[in-house]
């Protein structure tokens, strides 16, 4: 397991991004995909600041936004996030760095570890001007500081947020035996936790 999951257990040395979301008063919402919406669920719901995760789809539309429907590949939506967090406490800069660095392989295309599929896409859904503005410097910083051996394919894309069934919420707190959760987000949680210890709650 060590070999196939070395990726999953180690965190991607990035670093901070130069500019930032400014600080505002009141929660904000960021909305994130990069493969299987369980680990990304699970690595940013045990990040400090950070109040509430929804495992969900975006990229579609709402009449497609269903699991069955999601995994045909055919609906344009991706498995993703949205994390509402208090930007007193933790920056939307910094959520992309936890993005980037140990919740997901931002150079895997339409793939993520063992899923694949446009579904499992890196993207980020940008929910203000600003937000977006951070994100595509983050890409280039990244990328001009070679983080990664192979080129960043995160796309940012524009759509709607649509909440996942009932069964997908908390699934990793909910499902800790399960097979999946064991051999990928485990690993994965770990490596946040060794990583970022003061950003881990």
């Amino acid at each position: 397991m060590a070999v196939d999951h070395a990726q999953a257990e180690r965190a991607v040395p990035v670093p901070a991004a130069r500019s930032d979301v400014p600080a505002a008063p009141g929660m904000q919402t960021a909305v994130l995909a990069g493969g299987c919406f369980w680990g990304m669920e699970a690595v940013f719901g045990h990040m400090k600041g950070v109040k509430a995760v929804t495992a969900g789809y975006a990229g579609g539309q709402a009449g497609t936004a269903t699991y069955d429907q999601v995994s045909t590949e055919t609906t344009g939506h991706a498995e993703a996030i949205r994390v509402s967090y208090d930007p007193r406490q933790v920056s939307y800069a910094t959520l992309l760095r936890i993005y980037f660095s140990v919740a997901h392989d931002p150079t895997q295309l339409n793939r993520q570890g063992p899923d694949s599929g446009p579904s499992y896409r890196s993207a980020i859904f940008p929910q203000t001007p600003a937000q977006a503005t951070v994100a595509r410097a983050y890409i280039a910083q990244l990328g001009q500081a070679h983080a990664f051996p192979k080129s960043i394919v995160t796309k940012l894309e524009q759509g709607k947020f649509y909440p996942a069934e009932a069964y997908h919420q908390d699934f990793f707190d909910r499902n800790p035996g399960h097979p999946y959760i064991v051999a990928w987000d485990k690993p994965k949680l770990a490596a946040f936790r060794a990583a970022y210890p003061s950003l881990a709650r």
